[in-house]
């Protein structure tokens, strides 16, 4: 059989992170996943809000850089959980296990990842300069190209005298 999930989306609270009595980390939270879609022209729009939980060190990855609103995407598989509530009933609820996560965005209140921000954007404005530079040069090449005048030799028939040269 085959159980894989993939969900992109953002996480509707913070990370709950505890520890299991081996010393494994666990993280608990939610995502939002929501599908637009049109029905006879008018556009439309249906959020799924998943159970999820991370293990070991994607856990702990996971709390320090993730928080509530966080876009990420998650790839795990399928989990039934099932319990007697307080009044006896049955009670079931699917939630992911997530095996793989890659972070999608930047929380804009997170210091780390706006200090990323800066210092990543800082990394490319010396190849963004060079390539302006690059671009200036050859706009300047073109240019002097255009000014030079081209001259037929062929319109000259026998006489030497009237070249220009």
């Amino acid at each position: 059989m085959f159980n894989k999930v993939v969900l992109v989306g953002n996480l509707t609270r913070d990370i709950e992170l505890r520890y299991a009595q081996s010393g494994s980390a666990i993280g608990v939270s939610g995502i939002a996943v929501t599908r637009k879609f049109n029905v006879n022209g008018e556009k439309r729009e249906e959020t799924c809000f998943i159970d999820i939980a991370f293990y070991g060190r994607t856990a702990e990855i996971a709390n320090q850089y993730l928080s509530k609103g966080s876009k990420v995407l998650v790839e795990g598989r399928l989990k039934l959980d099932q319990w007697v509530d307080q009044n006896g009933q049955n009670r079931s609820k699917h939630s992911v296990q997530v095996e793989n996560m890659e972070m999608l965005g930047s929380n804009p209140n997170s210091q780390e990842n706006s200090a990323y921000a800066q210092t990543h954007q800082q990394s490319f404005e010396p190849y963004k300069n060079q390539n302006s530079k690059a671009k200036t040069q050859t706009q300047q090449k073109n240019q002097n190209e255009e000014k030079i005048k081209e001259i037929d030799v062929d319109a000259y028939d026998g006489d030497d005298s009237d070249l220009p040269f």
